[in-house]
């Protein structure tokens, strides 16, 4: 089936929703069935035209049950049952609209590529089968106005994600995301031409204003997870007393978030990496909290924040990172943890998980995102091999 992802006219999101008029002024598709019902109250028997009375009553009809089952459409979105339904419903939901159902998984990618690779799909992909009843949102900055990519695609990373039912994929338009937060000045000044961490730092900015503003869980793209995290208000512990901004999550309007992007401002300085995210983070926490080293796998708790474990998300600490690209002996079972950070901002050789290597990162692709595993890994290199074969 045919799946569409249609991005927005300047200034709204996308998937673009149809429209109606009234006055001039768009309104939502539902508007359509809500008028026609207005316009056309119950039909009385006409004795002139009995023929066309049957015909409109017939339309009318109609029209009672589409409006009826639009109802019971957006009270699926709230109950969660929305995910039951084939993936082309998603063509009619804004970012807002899937937002607003709550508890929302969030990833982002800043850069401008469009073609996902094998890692941050495995991240979305691990996240959409751990959280089914949850939305997957991947936020795309490459994404734009005149951007339409569908499961054909030639991005089989795109097509891939874009095909399972819980994963939505919108534009990352900045100036939206930062609208009625503190951080939308400080965005209207700054020059991304002459920000030397520019992807880092924009990147640290919209997590704060979409945890802001609808609540749920941010998490890396390099991020995958293996258990659902337990915890609503939550940090993650890279180490003891030092807190990442890798992965965290709050409900709505927390004032911890808030008073983040007040200090993300306050204390700007683009030139120092982490700044903005991790030191922000730790720094804040601090600022209310008597942090003290983990003793074993306990987590903290103070002013009705989780403070989570470094075992939880960083049991490979990022000294070792490599040990993810390396054939263990006896594989970690990992039982203390949620989700595992693979390090990839370490990664500056680009090591790659290979099928058949029997490395830590490969078998950890073949258990929690097999899809990925079968469409990037093994069919892509079978391609390849088939490709270096032909052109012998």
């Amino acid at each position: 089936m045919l799946q569409t992802a249609w991005v927005s006219s300047p200034g709204s999101w996308a998937l673009r929703e149809p429209d109606c008029h009234r006055d001039g002024k768009k309104t939502s598709w539902k508007c359509g069935f809500v008028r026609t019902i207005i316009q056309h109250p119950c039909l009385r028997h006409d004795p002139k035209g009995p023929g066309k009375a049957r015909m409109l009553k017939k339309i009318q009809i109609c029209l009672c049950c589409f409006f009826v089952l639009g109802i019971l459409y957006e009270i699926s979105l709230l109950s969660g049952c929305f995910f039951s339904y084939m993936p082309m419903s998603k063509h009619f939901l804004t970012p807002e609209q899937v937002l607003n159902l709550g508890k929302s998984i969030i990833f982002l990618e800043t850069t401008e590529r469009l073609e996902p690779p094998p890692l941050v799909s495995c991240s979305v992909e691990s996240a959409a089968r751990i959280y089914q009843d949850r939305p997957i949102i991947l936020f795309m900055k490459g994404l734009t106005n005149d951007t339409v990519l569908d499961l054909n695609s030639s991005y089989t990373a795109f097509s891939l994600l874009s095909s399972l039912k819980n994963v939505f994929i919108f534009p990352l338009q900045m100036e939206t995301v930062f609208q009625e937060t503190p951080l939308l000045q400080w965005y209207n000044e700054v020059v991304p031409e002459q920000e030397k961490n520019w992807v880092h730092v924009s990147s640290d900015a919209s997590r704060l204003a979409l945890i802001w503003k609808y609540g749920g869980i941010y998490m890396d793209t390099d991020v995958i997870s293996i258990r659902p995290i337990p915890e609503e208000s939550f940090l993650a512990a890279q180490k003891s007393q030092f807190s990442s901004n890798g992965i965290f999550g709050f409900p709505a309007h927390h004032k911890f978030i808030w008073d983040c992007m007040e200090n993300f401002v306050l204390k700007y300085n683009g030139n120092i990496w982490g700044n903005q995210g991790p030191f922000l983070m730790t720094r804040m926490l601090k600022a209310i909290c008597n942090l003290t080293d983990f003793k074993g796998t306990e987590d903290h708790s103070c002013q009705n924040i989780s403070f989570l474990n470094p075992q939880r998300f960083y049991p490979i600490p990022y000294p070792a990172w490599g040990q993810y690209y390396e054939v263990w002996e006896k594989s970690p079972n990992f039982n203390h943890s949620y989700a595992l950070h693979l390090w990839n901002f370490m990664n500056h050789n680009r090591k790659a998980v290979v099928a058949g290597s029997n490395t830590l990162a490969e078998k950890l692709y073949k258990a929690y995102c097999p899809t990925t595993y079968k469409d990037l890994i093994q069919n892509a290199e079978l391609r390849d091999f088939t490709r270096s074969g032909d052109a012998a």
